[in-house]
């Protein structure tokens, strides 16, 4: 398996004179083959909706491609290189030439995106001329690693041209990992340094599990006052928040830089300011879906369903209204703007790849399902109950239960993945329910609430051996006998909730 371990780099002064002068060089490469490609593909552009009058020949030049700007570089090494807006002289010869070769790669990689799309045949947007904030990174082949200090506490590596540097060895390397490519990447408090190793004792996840109500467990995306996640197995796992509870501080920074002139040291002092309130936002958020994902892995589960969001659409601004005159109407962004920064805030889209990831190397599986009706449906009862999402519980007459609308969703979302979900088809606007399967798994759904009402009175200090109390509701020893008569066999009583109650309070 290859994967990337990060380290902080400790470059001293003239190393770090050396790595910016390699990154301002690296920049202007990037962007005068960016400029390249731009300027033949207008030149050379044909029109399909219409038909110019007057038209120009343009300087007969062959297309800008990886190969024939790669074939640049020896021509251009010959002499110092001027920076025609600012007179910068820019000496290539001093960067090695597989940094530069790989910049190639990232332009002809950028293009390709923009106009084939990637392997899922999804475009991404027009490549942008990258200024100093957002080129921070060079990637460097050949580099070594050598031992470590005494007391363990620095590593070095070679990097070419410059020599050894120090690392800050704050994690131990895995034993007989072989380094293959180190990358460099200059952030707001300093040089960090990505090495990619390849490790073949942790071997290549290839699944070949099969999918059972025992070793799975349903997710639903809560996003609902202080829940992140709602699990099959009755428990709520919290959210975090990092951008609300900073936003204050990071809205006074920024007003305050927005006064000060342009190019004053005043304004890089906040500028800086902010970047680095920035970066403790996106670690707190990065530090929480790492926490998550592991408190869901030591429950011991193989297979992890979750909803297959479309977070691009969830977050996308209300569509303009207008009257007939042409004047705007109230279209209710401004509502939704607040729930595009939660969602934003939340980062779902991160926190399922990097349990993809830790699964991947547990031996686990995650897989995306569709998430259609399953906020609506009842998982032990074929009855739409959740028709808006301002009904958040439901009290059921018959068994005398509290229904939780997420952890409802989350069992439904692990019936989806397990093809035990009704089939559910729209007649005149409503859905009705085609095909079930709902009883076969009556007794599994009922016992997951029964955990998740044990929860929910403990915490309200309410005694669990009762068998009903003083409202009349039955308590999870009511339940658990209701859902123990629907079938003869018995199932032992789970204990992988409390693995996530347990790191999730943490």
């Amino acid at each position: 398996m290859i994967y990337n371990y990060q380290y902080r780099l400790k470059p001293t002064t003239e190393q770090k004179l050396v790595l910016n002068d390699w990154l301002r060089i690296c920049q202007y490469w990037y962007n005068r083959q960016l400029g390249e490609r731009f300027d033949w593909w207008e030149n050379n552009r044909s029109y399909t909706d219409r038909c110019l009058l007057v038209c120009h020949l343009p300087e007969l030049k062959d297309k800008p491609e990886f190969y024939g700007q790669k074939k640049q570089l020896p021509i251009i090494k010959q002499d110092l290189v001027s920076v025609g807006w600012s007179g910068e002289l820019l000496d290539f010869n001093s960067v090695p030439s597989q940094t530069l070769q790989e910049v190639c790669k990232r332009v002809e990689l950028s293009f390709k995106r923009y106009i084939a799309g990637d392997k899922n045949g999804k475009r991404s947007g027009k490549p942008r001329y990258k200024n100093t904030a957002r080129f921070r990174s060079m990637v460097f082949e050949g580099s070594k690693l050598h031992s470590c200090s005494v007391g363990g506490k620095w590593l070095y590596i070679s990097l070419p041209k410059i020599g050894l540097v120090k690392v800050r060895h704050h994690r131990s390397l895995p034993d007989g990992s072989i380094l293959k490519q180190v990358q460099v990447i200059k952030k707001v408090d300093g040089w960090y340094v990505n090495l990619r190793l390849e490790d073949n004792s942790v071997p290549n996840f290839v699944p070949d599990i099969t999918p059972t109500w025992d070793n799975s467990i349903g997710m639903d995306a809560v996003l609902h006052e202080n829940d992140y996640l709602a699990t099959s197995e009755g428990v709520k796992l919290p959210s975090l928040k990092s951008f609300r509870k900073s936003q204050g501080k990071l809205a006074s920074i920024s007003k305050r830089k927005s006064t000060k002139k342009k190019g004053s040291k005043s304004r890089r002092k906040l500028a800086k300011r902010e970047a680095n309130l920035h970066q403790q936002i996106a670690r707190a958020r990065n530090d929480h879906a790492y926490n998550t994902a592991h408190a869901l892995l030591k429950t011991g589960k193989q297979v992890f369903f979750h909803e297959k969001l479309n977070l691009a659409g969830l977050s996308r601004r209300n569509k303009v209204k207008t009257d007939e005159q042409g004047n705007f109407l109230p279209n209710g962004q401004s509502r939704k703007s607040g729930l595009n920064k939660s969602w934003t805030d939340a980062a779902f889209a991160q926190f399922f790849t990097i349990l993809k990831f830790k699964a991947e190397k547990a031996g686990a599986l995650v897989i995306p399902v569709n998430p259609q009706y399953t906020s609506m449906l009842l998982p032990y009862k074929d009855e739409f109950v959740f028709t808006d999402t301002s009904i958040r519980e439901y009290w059921d007459e018959e068994l005398s239960l509290l229904i939780d609308r997420d952890i409802s969703a989350s069992i439904n979302v692990k019936r989806v993945g397990l093809d035990l979900f009704p089939t559910i088809k729209r007649r005149k606007g409503n859905p009705v329910v085609v095909a079930s399967a709902t009883n076969s798994t009556l007794k599994e759904v009922l016992t997951a609430y029964a955990r998740f009402s044990e929860a929910y009175i403990c915490t309200r200090s309410v005694s669990v051996g009762e068998v009903t109390n003083d409202s009349g509701r039955h308590t999870p020893t009511r339940i658990k006998a209701i859902a123990n008569s629907t079938t003869d066999q018995q199932r032992k009583p789970s204990s992988i909730a409390d693995g996530i109650s347990n790191e999730s309070s943490k």
